[in-house]
């Protein structure tokens, strides 16, 4: 009988031990990481978050995210506070609590993710989703309250810090002004939209001293009248290379459209198809990093962190020297001067030429996963497969950036000097990124 009673006492013990470990395995599978951005991520593109906006989402969320992560691991990782700007110092856990962290910061991101993005409780479903799964794999109940209870103070704190950043007063704020002054951005076909986020670099930057800390060379002077003019030869250069694409330059440009929201028009008819951001796209690539380097779940969310952390200032300082130069899109000219039929291949966005947005973001993000995982890492590009585009392969984060930059000139929607420019512009800012953040004690 008493050997009965051990054997039972014994066969419980092992069952709670399972299941305890099976809660653990779930939680700190990085994997569930980065199912839990693509999810924000797919939430960004159903409800056509433009470009810049979209990085100001994933960026506070994976901040929250690596918060808990900080706090859970302070041997190993450093907090942000006082290495972003105005980030004051996140409450820290009661010592004796019994948080689950990498649970907790799964939480953090998707509250914060839920504040950012509308309409408002997107990311409910499956955050239910998420705690009833933890809960059936044997989380105990004094873990989960206490792991969320902890997600939620961090959450709280990082949101009220984002509200500093300008996000809220620019809603408000003026128009572009519209002057017809020949090499000034104008509102293009088909859409005609005002100017996207004029005011953007007024937003608060995170790691950049100010919007206006990188300061790229001017671009050529506007002049169609002098056809030896670098303008001229620039305006050529788009059109002669939209008039002669090969199957893989049209690849390429339909890998990295990106675009959020594409108004095609067809007779009388009108519809939009979505697709993810520039910066979406390079959360995707961020994803498959991390999973082909089988990074761990701290380390995956550090890594997500810092590459959002570019992409939010590196759009800042983009969008300050678009509304600074004013600069004309390729088309305009060509449709002036040169052949009144020539369009685009891909649609140009709402706002002005120079640098050129992709090129700028891909850049720095390229940089920092470069400087975490190494260079002339080979990867698979499998972000547009959901679009029914076939996959890319790299052999570098570099030489990714360097095509996205390139595509914008395939699809007839830069000149190539802008994307060349932008590239350095997103290398100088990753640079001073990586030079002030230290993320890793390691």
């Amino acid at each position: 009988m008493n050997r009965f009673i051990l054997g039972i006492a014994g066969l419980f013990l092992f069952v709670t031990a399972c299941k305890k470990s099976e809660y653990k395995s779930l939680t700190s599978d990085p994997a569930l990481y980065r199912k839990t951005v693509k999810k924000l991520n797919d939430i960004v593109l159903e409800n056509n978050f433009p470009p810049v906006i979209a990085s100001r989402n994933y960026a506070y969320a994976n901040i929250a995210a690596y918060e808990v992560i900080t706090a859970g691991n302070p041997t190993k990782f450093n907090t942000l506070a006082g290495q972003i700007k105005h980030l004051k110092p996140v409450p820290k856990p009661d010592p004796s609590s019994k948080i689950d962290f990498h649970f907790s910061s799964l939480i953090a991101f998707c509250t914060v993710g839920n504040a950012v993005t509308f309409p408002e409780g997107s990311m409910d479903e499956y955050v239910d989703s998420l705690k009833e799964k933890v809960k059936n794999s044997g989380m105990p109940s004094d873990v989960f309250d206490e792991s969320v209870a902890y997600a939620d103070k961090v959450s709280k704190h990082i949101m009220d810090w984002s509200k500093e950043d300008n996000y809220a007063k620019i809603r408000s704020a003026s128009k572009y002004e519209i002057k017809q002054e020949e090499g000034r951005w104008i509102p293009t076909a088909p859409m005609y939209a005002q100017a996207l986020e004029p005011h953007w670099m007024e937003i608060r930057t995170m790691v950049l001293d100010s919007a206006s800390q990188i300061i790229p060379p001017a671009p050529p002077k506007y002049n169609m009248k002098d056809k030896q003019s670098q303008f001229f030869k620039n305006v050529v250069e788009v059109k002669n290379i939209g008039d002669s694409l090969n199957k893989e330059q049209k690849h390429i440009a339909d890998f990295w459209d990106d675009n959020p929201f594409k108004l095609n028009v067809v007779g009388h008819v009108s519809y939009a198809t979505k697709k993810f951001s520039p910066g979406g796209h390079w959360m995707n690539i961020v994803g498959i990093a991390t999973e082909k380097d089988k990074t761990d779940f701290d380390k995956t969310v550090s890594i997500y962190a810092e590459s959002s952390i570019a992409l939010f200032d590196a759009f800042i300082s983009c969008w300050h020297t678009k509304f600074s130069t004013n600069y004309i899109r390729p088309e305009n000219p060509i449709n002036k001067y040169l052949n009144s039929d020539w369009r685009t291949y891909l649609q140009t966005p709402p706002f002005p030429e120079y640098t050129s947005g992709h090129a700028v973001i891909s850049s720095a993000t390229a940089e920092i996963l470069t400087a975490k995982l190494g260079d002339n890492i080979a990867f698979r590009d499998t972000s547009e497969s959901e679009f029914g585009i076939a996959p890319r392969n790299f052999k570098s984060f570099r030489q990714a950036a360097m095509e996205a930059g390139m595509s914008r000139v395939y699809g007839g929607i830069h000149f190539k000097n802008s994307c060349l420019k932008g590239t350095i512009q997103g290398k100088q800012v990753a640079d001073i990124i990586l030079g002030r953040l230290k993320l890793s004690k390691g």
